[in-house]
């Protein structure tokens, strides 16, 4: 079984990546990370420039839906 690392949340909801993954995926400050989400599980990678453009498509699609006024005051506290 892998060893776990953990990370504590902050009133802001940030995270720190343990050193250990941090190294494992060779990651450096002002490198971006992607998320994928598979049966309840979420896995971290090095974001890749494929990555980049497919959020950046998604984020046209979705601008009016997600960035109202509306949408800023209900989660402002994220």
């Amino acid at each position: 079984m892998p060893t776990l690392s953990v990370s504590k949340l902050t009133s802001k909801s940030q995270a720190t990546i343990p050193r250990r993954v941090r190294q494992q995926l060779g990651l450096k400050s002002g490198d971006f990370v992607a998320f994928k989400f598979q049966r309840g599980q979420v896995f971290l990678q090095k974001a890749r420039a494929l990555d980049h453009v497919f959020a950046g498509a998604l984020e046209e699609t979705l601008k009016d839906e997600w960035l109202s006024p509306n949408d800023d005051l209900a989660y402002r506290d994220l």
